[in-house]
């Protein structure tokens, strides 16, 4: 005995040729005398062990090079498997068209027997509301019903039951298809419809408690009387869906194509007439959708309503920016709060602006870039967008809305000079101070009361907004009050300029306008016809420190450079001539350096970024040359 085998225990040598027995038989399906050999191979001596191990791989050899089976049966199986997968495809569409059917021409009973049955009764009956109502509301719906439960529901379960020796829907379809034309009616009257329903629950207690009384029944399903009047409208684009899945399982050589496909070129064209009402009706969903998370007052649902534009925005205000929520509708605009809750409304809303009167531009505001002004009667924002893109978004759709609102009710007023989104202030005309509100200067953007020009004092001197003008005054020059239109007549503090033109006098500043010094010139009429403006910092000699101010060349004195402590102040602190100076950038450590130099006065500047002291060294060099580049511009 070897020693391999001599290392085997007796148990397993039986075990292995029982193993053997079994391999074989799985892998070829072998029986007889070749396993007999092999269970004697494992259970004698070295030669007859070997025998087993050959018989093994020649039997095992002799099955894998029988198994590979012809190319074409294999074809022509998998195309019969692909065929019996498809039939079922096919099948199952068929079998989808006739439940759904099932369940509209249920949805349909409801509208026709239960909701225009019982309300022409009551109609009829006590005159609670005009039987002529009623029939505007379901306009042809009773001929559809009928149509429906008495013609193709019944065709459709029929052709099912028969399935077996007559597979094809094409030509029933294609008989019904015709009589969808019908649903032209209906959809043409569908926003008339929805109209009346929500006037009549308003004007009529008791067409909405026989409303409200059927929508509380179960066959309803918690659905309102206009949901389910939206089953119809939906129905024609859900045989185009079916049966454009049927027609891709459908074989090339079927006799029910041509069928089918007649019956969709029919179906497509009566889908045409519902697109309309399909898409006005998502934008009734949608609305919906926004008067839920809004929770809006009953007085400002409206089912005609457009939602034009939403989105996320922020409020500028003196001490931080505040996030908002903006809603624009066709006939308003919604300023509201987002509310941090898991349950109820999403929003508190703050503000509505009509789009009566609305006016909307852009801010050239250097702290806040991408800003917005939206001005109504009643408040003025202004609002920072995320991107210069989503400014000019929300500016266009403003503009849409207040020239779309102007022409509807056929009152437009020169809308070309308030909704293009220039540089000018919108500032409230001598002849609208009090009937609508103002935009508020903000307070960082003076050192001084905008009427007497006397500086403020952090401590002793407190600012004070005059709620006509917008201007930030001082205590003396606020110390009035008026009624102003726009707030409900009330009693507002207001400037003293604006008291005497509310009171019928003549503007104080009309007065002084003769007796005004050079530097008495308000920093924001001048910015807006300016060469350049914008913040620099003017150094100190030793250019370790300086003093940050409001720096402007207006056009109409381009040698002149004007220093203001703020951007809305109405007296310059200093000017510089600029002729004869020469200006040049500083290799300093600090790269948005400049300086001007005329002989011994030399003045240093600190740009807040290359780019802007690169424009105002271009500026300043071209006046001081003798250049007239305001001219090109023009």
């Amino acid at each position: 005995m070897t020693d391999g085998e001599r290392s085997v225990p007796p148990g397993e040598m039986g075990r292995r040729a029982e193993r053997l027995k079994e391999v074989p038989e799985q892998a070829n399906g072998d029986t007889g005398q070749e396993l007999e050999e092999q269970s004697q191979g494992a259970a004698g001596g070295p030669h007859t062990k070997w025998r087993g191990l050959h018989t093994f791989r020649r039997v095992t050899s002799r099955k894998l090079i029988q198994r590979p089976s012809s190319p074409i049966l294999n074809e022509e199986a998998q195309a019969e498997k692909n065929k019996e997968t498809n039939e079922e495809k096919i099948f199952k569409i068929a079998n989808e068209l006739l439940e759904t059917e099932k369940a509209y021409v249920s949805r349909l009973y409801l509208l026709d027997q239960v909701f225009f049955k019982e309300l022409l009764t009551e109609a009829r009956a006590a005159s609670s509301f005009p039987e002529d109502v009623v029939k505007q509301i379901f306009s042809n719906l009773s001929s559809v019903y009928q149509f429906h439960s008495l013609f193709l529901l019944p065709e459709l379960q029929r052709r099912m039951d028969e399935w077996g020796t007559n597979p094809r829907i094409g030509d029933v379809l294609q008989k019904v298809a015709p009589f969808l034309k019908m649903y032209g009616e209906y959809v043409k009257c569908f926003d008339k419809a929805m109209d009346l329903i929500n006037t009549w629950m308003e004007k009529s207690p008791r067409f909405d408690e026989i409303v409200k009384d059927i929508q509380k029944r179960e066959i309803c399903g918690n659905l309102t009387l206009q949901h389910h009047m939206l089953e119809p409208v939906q129905r024609i684009p859900r045989y185009e869906m079916l049966l454009k899945d049927y027609l891709k399982k459908l074989p090339e050589g079927s006799p029910d194509r041509a069928d089918s496909e007649k019956s969709l070129e029919i179906i497509f064209e009566a889908a045409k007439h519902s697109n309309v009402a399909i898409a006005d009706m998502e934008r009734l969903e949608k609305l919906w959708e926004v008067y839920e998370m809004l929770s809006m007052d009953e007085e400002m649902v409206d089912p005609s309503n457009k939602l034009l534009r939403e989105g996320p925005i922020q409020k500028i205000s003196e001490r931080r920016k505040k996030e908002r929520h903006l809603f624009l509708f066709n006939n308003m605009l919604l300023y509201c709060v987002p509310k941090f809750s898991l349950v109820g409304p999403k929003y508190i809303i703050r503000l509505r602006l009509d789009m009566e009167g609305m006016k909307v531009k852009e801010l050239n505001d250097v702290e806040f870039p991408h800003s917005f002004l939206i001005s109504g009667t009643s408040r003025t924002l202004e609002l920072q967008a995320r991107s210069q893109a989503d400014m000019e978004t929300w500016i266009e759709a403003c503009r849409q809305a207040i020239d779309q609102n102007e022409k509807k009710t056929e009152s437009f007023k020169s809308a070309s000079s308030s909704l293009v989104p220039d540089l000018q202030p919108v500032t409230v005309e001598r002849q609208e101070l009090g009937k609508r509100a103002p935009q508020w200067i903000r307070d960082g953007l003076v050192s001084m009361c905008m009427r007497c020009g006397e500086p403020f004092n952090a401590i002793i001197r407190r600012r004070h907004h005059c709620r006509a003008c917008g201007y930030v005054v001082c205590h003396k020059c606020s110390d009035y009050k008026a009624a102003l239109q726009y707030d409900e007549n009330k009693l507002n503090r207001v400037c003293r300029d604006c008291y005497g033109i509310l009171g019928g006098q003549m503007d104080s500043r009309e007065k002084e306008d003769k007796k005004r010094g050079i530097l008495e010139k308000e920093a924001g009429e001048v910015s807006e016809r300016s060469l350049m403006c914008s913040f620099l910092t003017l150094m100190d000699k030793q250019g370790k420190g300086g003093t940050r101010g409001w720096f402007v060349i207006p056009k109409d004195e381009p040698l002149v450079l004007y220093m203001y402590a703020a951007p809305q102040d109405v007296r310059a602190q200093t000017t510089i001539p600029l002729l004869g100076y020469q200006v040049k950038q500083l290799a300093a450590d600090n790269k948005c350096t400049f300086q001007l130099s005329q002989s011994k006065l030399v003045y240093t500047f600190l740009a807040e970024s290359e780019e802007q002291r690169d424009r105002w060294v271009e500026v300043i060099n071209q006046v001081a040359s003798g250049e007239e580049p305001w001219l090109e511009e023009d």
